[in-house]
């Protein structure tokens, strides 16, 4: 693969649609652009063009047509486009005709990665935009657009700067041992490395980053037919999960998909927790306290209209210590529970949609935060925490009367970490692994 040669893609999705934009990058775009939308004009860059997408003589679509002369495009390379109409014999006949001119098939992630290695944006941003492209759901968008608007790049600046800053006093206290001790320089860079060492790893928040980027699993449990299933069908607004009056009718977990608050909620509904299941069940029930011991929001489900049973409290007891809400189900009944009695439950009719939308609140109260963080993907996190380590075991040198020169290397080995995240250091392996990630055309 070459950097230098003239790359063209589909730019949007392949299918049916309302457009198909077909771009390309590199020295001979506005060549290229000129022999397949041939114009009596000159091409004045970022003006977009009415014309007809010809090919030996042909017409192959109306279209129109834009080309961004460098610097000021996506890849700081000269790009065109090429808007048609939706579908795949137009975009497939003008890619076509530019791959017979020369130009090469774009690989994936292509234009992006020329925009980082033309130093228009870092690796964190570049990043970004996939994260941005596989965004599913509010939260998880607002986390990248935060990332593609430098949020990350700013944070490691900062934390560079730091760095470095720690770096110059050990380097002043070596060479001019006279103007300040070795003992007090020592001193300042363990109190400042393990500040920025926390700073480092606060920056971190794994969990709400999973949540933002995968979602929140709730999960519904209790004893058969104390109305999870309707519970399910009722949150997700769709019949999902089959209800019977039969005990044990669901066995294995029952998942939905809900929208709150622009997060994505997993609910998953599990086989009631009941002893003496015959030998199907049981392995549902084994499955449902699976589920109950890996979420992020456990919901106790009760029926309001009946008296605790052993097996309620039991479960009271079970997931006392979870993140749960008590929710007592059937408020639409005469009621047999009293919410006082309860640790703030919520009250809900799966038949009537009485307390369903504070029920979805409590909920999403549990991924409040998510991607908020100042580093939400895990490879910023992994070496962020490279570096906050490094720190601390140079603070602990230092602390234990270690040469200054021997925390020095510590501190720039965190420094190295903290370059791996904009790709101040980085290496080829890492360029080829992250952009292979990408669609191709972005």
């Amino acid at each position: 693969m070459s950097e230098n040669d003239t790359i063209a893609a589909l730019a949007t999705a392949p299918g049916e649609g309302g457009i198909a934009i077909v771009r390309i990058s590199g020295p001979e775009a506005e060549k290229m652009l000129s022999a397949l939308v041939p114009a009596s004009h000159a091409w004045e860059s970022h003006r977009m063009y009415y014309g007809h997408a010809m090919d030996q003589g042909e017409i192959l679509d109306e279209c129109m047509a834009v080309l961004f002369r460098a610097p000021r495009s996506y890849t700081r390379e000269d790009v065109a486009e090429i808007h048609l109409h939706g579908g795949a014999w137009a975009a497939r006949s003008v890619l076509s005709a530019l791959y017979r001119r020369g130009v090469r098939a774009a690989e994936p992630g292509e234009f992006t990665r020329r925009a980082f290695l033309s130093g228009r944006i870092d690796l964190s941003r570049a990043e970004a935009v996939m994260a941005l492209i596989s965004a599913d759901g509010q939260r998880a968008a607002r986390a990248a657009v935060r990332q593609l608007e430098g949020g990350v790049s700013a944070f490691i600046r900062s934390a560079q700067q730091k760095l470095i800053s720690l770096l110059s006093g050990a380097a002043a206290a070596i060479d001019y041992p006279e103007e300040i001790s070795l003992e007090e320089a020592a001193g300042q860079l363990e109190q400042g490395a393990r500040r920025l060492a926390d700073q480092l790893e606060s920056a971190c928040d794994e969990r709400g980053a999973r949540i933002a980027e995968q979602g929140l699993e709730a999960v519904l449990c209790g004893r058969p037919n104390v109305g999870k299933s309707s519970l399910l069908n009722a949150l997700a607004r769709q019949e999902r999960a089959i209800v019977t009056a039969i005990p044990g009718t669901t066995r294995d977990i029952v998942r939905a998909d809900v929208m709150i608050a622009g997060l994505r909620v997993h609910f998953s509904d599990t086989a009631g927790l009941r002893e003496g299941a015959d030998v199907i069940e049981r392995i549902g029930v084994d499955r449902a306290r699976q589920a109950i011991a890996g979420a992020d929001c456990v919901l106790t489900v009760l029926n309001a209209s009946e008296p605790l049973t052993d097996e309620d409290r039991q479960l009271l007891r079970d997931t006392e210590n979870a993140p749960r809400i008590i929710v007592l189900n059937q408020c639409d009944q005469t009621l047999a529970l009293h919410p006082a009695d309860f640790d703030r439950p919520v009250t809900v009719s799966a038949l009537t949609g009485e307390g369903l939308a504070e029920l979805e609140s409590r909920v999403a109260a549990f991924g409040a935060g998510a991607g908020e963080s100042a580093l939400t993907q895990q490879r910023h996190m992994r070496l962020a925490r490279e570096a906050a380590q490094c720190l601390r075991i140079a603070a602990d040198a230092c602390a234990n009367g270690a040469p200054v020169d021997l925390a020095v290397i510590d501190l720039q080995q965190a420094l190295q970490c903290l370059g791996r995240v904009t790709g101040e250091q980085v290496d080829e392996q890492l360029i080829d692994e992250i952009f292979s990630r990408f669609c191709v055309g972005k």
